[in-house]
């Protein structure tokens, strides 16, 4: 057998990896030898996977916490799975699915039965991401109804606004000199006026 890696991988920078990173060390594989990507599914170029892929060799072996780490959708994972063990002619072992180690079976039932395995997990992982992804959705639109609002809290309307802003309509003083005496950007001014503008037509 050749050297033994691990990888580990969190969506999000803010996610943490150690559950994965506590996995693969209890099974002694050495800290130098787990490679870990903090990357989003919008952006999923992963600098430490590709630096593990150029690493490896064949006969190696990969140890992965589950399916999922190894794509962001059931078409990656089930590439990433073949470019491992067809081209790189590797070994992998996920943790979390006893049934997916491409050490037993190889034969051709072997094979058969850990594709098998492979695409239904592959596919329920997915369809899990895409549930939770809809739960949220329907979550903050209820929230939205309920009339919890999202997003930075907007500042308050400084009390120069009123005065700089009937100035301003009256072309008495420049938007720039109406957003000075609010002390705020000019964009800002011209925003909250064109705001006001709107609630003023629509009450005339």
């Amino acid at each position: 057998m050749g050297n033994v890696y691990g990888y580990a991988r969190v969506s999000t920078r803010e996610q943490k990896e150690d559950r994965q990173i506590l996995a693969l060390t209890q099974i002694e594989i050495p800290m130098n030898q787990i490679f870990v990507d903090k990357q989003s599914g919008k952006n999923f170029q992963r600098p430490m996977y590709q630096r593990l892929l150029r690493k490896m060799k064949e006969n190696d072996l990969l140890y992965v916490k589950s399916i999922d780490r190894l794509g962001r959708n059931y078409e990656e994972i089930l590439e990433q799975w073949r470019v491992l063990t067809k081209e790189k002619k590797v070994d992998i072992i996920v943790l979390d699915m006893p049934l997916l180690d491409t050490r037993r079976g190889k034969d051709l039932m072997g094979t058969f039965l850990s594709d098998v395995v492979l695409q239904v997990l592959s596919f329920v992982a997915e369809n899990e991401r895409k549930n939770i992804r809809q739960r949220q959705r329907e979550g903050i639109e209820a929230a939205k109804l309920r009339g919890v609002r999202f997003g930075r809290p907007q500042k308050p309307i400084p009390e120069e606004f009123g005065q700089a802003y009937e100035k301003w309509i009256a072309r008495e003083i420049s938007g720039k000199e109406a957003a000075k005496q609010c002390h705020m950007p000019s964009t800002t001014f011209y925003r909250k006026a064109g705001r006001m503008r709107i609630q003023t037509d629509g009450t005339n």
